[in-house]
């Protein structure tokens, strides 16, 4: 269940990156978002080829880094028309 819910989270990170514009990336220009967005297509994709080991590390190594990231640039992000 742990590995499930790991998995989704992930794949919802990913598939909410893919939609950010530009401006919105530009914020954090530290994350690797075109690495986050790839993951989500691996994991959604060609899931025979995803290395539990690489998302676990990503859960527990960097998940802080983008928490934190996301969570000092959603503040700033224009609102919609």
């Amino acid at each position: 269940m742990l590995r499930r819910a790991v998995l989704h989270a992930i794949q919802e990170i990913g598939e909410a990156v893919a939609r950010m514009t530009e401006a919105g990336r530009a914020l954090a220009p530290q994350l690797p978002w075109g690495s986050i967005v790839q993951m989500r297509h691996i994991m959604v994709h060609v899931y025979w080829g995803v290395d539990l080991d690489r998302v676990w590390s990503v859960a527990t190594d960097h998940m802080r880094t983008i928490s934190e990231a996301a969570a000092q640039a959603i503040p700033k992000l224009p609102l919609p028309d």
